[in-house]
């Protein structure tokens, strides 16, 4: 196993120390050190049933680690920790919703202490119209969210998520079911916000290649094992290979990377000769 050392003097934006995640006799991952430091992308790969978004459930104090210690954004994870952001799957949403597109965004300020009276109220309204704007959803703000596209929506969902200005941003597949356009667009804002806020993100996904340009480093679970590194190093035939124990082609095309082997349930779309 690989042990990293992101030694940062802020201090790590998540810590985990000797964490292991087990579900009665199964082990989805042990031994697990991992720093991730304040403005950090880290991309979290796998094939499914590998514990990506258990790690991500772990994080938000949802799940109890089964050994080892683990703190986010300086504290223990779990609902008091404000400093924490999450941006969900993009599924569709009913038609008849008819809950505005401010409404949504405004949601991600619940927990959040804003006093009473036309100050507060006011103050309010100014962060949600900024989030809004900041990801490019003036135009429709409100619209009932149930009308809008997932690509809209989508964006929607990660001003709710950024509104709280969290010091970690965790991200459960939110490129899932949207067009290649609508992946870049959001995966660009995601990418933008950690950069002028310093946020650490942790993106699970199984589809590296709309993030590529932005990811610092890869965690890629399979089998209860992992690899943690800057993806030239961890997404290779090589490291591929022994993790799953079975040949794996790892081929760069174009700037892209593409996985091709017997396992059909890696990361990436397989790539048949």
């Amino acid at each position: 196993m690989t042990r990293v050392d992101m030694t940062d003097p802020r201090g790590a934006a998540v810590e985990v120390r000797g964490g292991a995640l087990r579900f009665g006799e199964r082990t989805l991952w042990s031994g697990l050190d991992l720093d991730v430091a304040p403005g950090e992308f880290l991309a979290v790969l796998g094939p499914n049933g590998s514990g990506k978004t258990s790690l991500l459930r772990v994080l938000l104090g949802l799940q109890p680690l089964s050994a080892g210690t683990v703190t986010v954004a300086g504290r223990p994870p779990g609902r008091g920790n404000d400093r924490v952001g999450y941006v969900l799957q993009q599924r569709a949403m009913d038609d008849g919703l008819t809950l505005r597109g401010r409404d949504l965004v405004g949601l991600g300020l619940d927990g959040h202490s804003w006093g009473f009276g036309l100050r507060g109220l006011r103050r309010r309204g100014r962060l949600i119209d900024s989030a809004i704007e900041a990801v490019g959803a003036t135009d429709y703000a409100d619209s009932p969210v149930g009308r809008l596209s997932g690509g809209e929506q989508q964006r929607l969902r990660v001003a709710q998520a950024l509104i709280g200005e969290p010091a970690v941003l965790l991200c459960d597949e939110p490129l899932a079911s949207l067009d290649l356009t609508h992946q870049r667009i959001v995966a660009g804002l995601i990418d933008e916000r950690r950069r002028a806020t310093n946020t650490a993100v942790l993106f699970v996904t199984h589809e590296i290649n709309p993030i590529l340009s932005a990811v610092d480093r890869v965690l890629y679970l399979v089998d209860g094992q992992f690899r943690i590194g800057p993806p030239d190093e961890v997404m290779t035939s090589e490291t591929l290979s022994e993790l799953y124990r079975s040949r794996v082609e790892v081929l760069r095309v174009g700037g892209q990377i593409h996985v091709a082997g017997a396992q059909s349930a890696l990361c990436e779309d397989e790539v048949h000769h």
